[in-house]
């Protein structure tokens, strides 16, 4: 792959990963609109590495807390409200590993790049954001998750499996509906992400190992500059949700939708 490829991959993940807009329905629209090769689901993993790694360092404070929570679990410290918080956010991931799981061994996951499925899950889910976003109350924060409400999201994180849906948007709808305000349902949605993220990149790195020495490369780089891009957007996303609805990204969705549908 040429670096231009890879660095355009890497801006629109690093971008899109955490705007609710799908990253992965905008990595599917790259080859039909550039006409380069597709770049296949070994780099879409990677670049989402490239994500993990800038959600750890953003939230390096949550990120701490959870591990201590961890390191509580078996009797290493006490950190009981930590450790609570560390088993729902693993709970809350075991729907998107398991239905992730029996996609990739279904070999299912190749038929959902489809432009038409996006197109239409950018549209459907966009309204249902800016739905939740209108009528979701606002009075809980991360630290007030329960168990209930980890397994919701979660539920809501599996759906993202299918591009154009928007793991980050989809888990973010569902927070507001269950009345987190805007941006703590953004902090609960990016360090949701870290276990299923770092379980895609475990298998990425198992494929990557029997991969030849240019694709690891092509992985590599395409992780580290979208580090870079996805650390940007996120601080600039957690600044605008604090003065801002999320219309401009339910408008976004739905008009990028709706061209795609006649252009396609």
């Amino acid at each position: 792959m040429t670096f231009l490829q890879l660095l355009i991959i890497a801006i629109v993940q690093g971008v899109t990963e955490f705007l609710p807009i799908s990253s992965s329905g905008h990595l599917i629209l790259i080859p039909f609109f550039t006409h380069m090769p597709d770049q296949g689901p070994m780099i879409d993993v990677a670049v989402h590495v490239g994500s993990l790694l800038a959600i750890i360092l953003f939230f390096f404070r949550e990120v701490i807390g959870l591990a201590r929570g961890g390191l509580a679990t078996v009797g290493i410290g006490q950190a009981p409200a930590q450790r609570r918080l560390f088993w729902w956010l693993i709970l809350g991931t075991i729907p998107a590993v398991a239905l992730g799981y029996f996609l990739k061994q279904g070999g299912y996951l190749d038929t959902f790049r489809s432009t038409t499925l996006v197109a239409c899950n950018l549209i459907a889910y966009g309204l249902l954001l800016g739905l939740a976003d209108r009528i979701g109350p606002r009075h809980k924060t991360y630290e007030d998750m329960s168990l209930k409400d980890a397994l919701i999201v979660g539920l809501a994180q599996a759906l993202a499996l299918i591009p154009g849906t928007s793991r980050s948007g989809v888990t973010m709808t569902a927070a507001r509906f269950l009345g987190y305000e805007r941006v703590e349902a953004a902090r609960f949605s990016f360090l949701l992400s870290i276990p299923a993220v770092a379980g895609a990149g475990t298998l990425a790195v198992l494929d990557l190992a029997g991969a030849t020495a240019e694709m690891q490369w092509d992985a590599f780089l395409a992780g580290a500059m979208t580090f870079v891009a996805a650390f940007a957007t996120m601080a600039f996303l957690m600044r605008f949700l604090r003065h801002a609805s999320m219309l401009v990204f339910v408008l976004y969705r739905v008009g990028l939708g709706v061209a795609l549908l006649i252009w396609f």
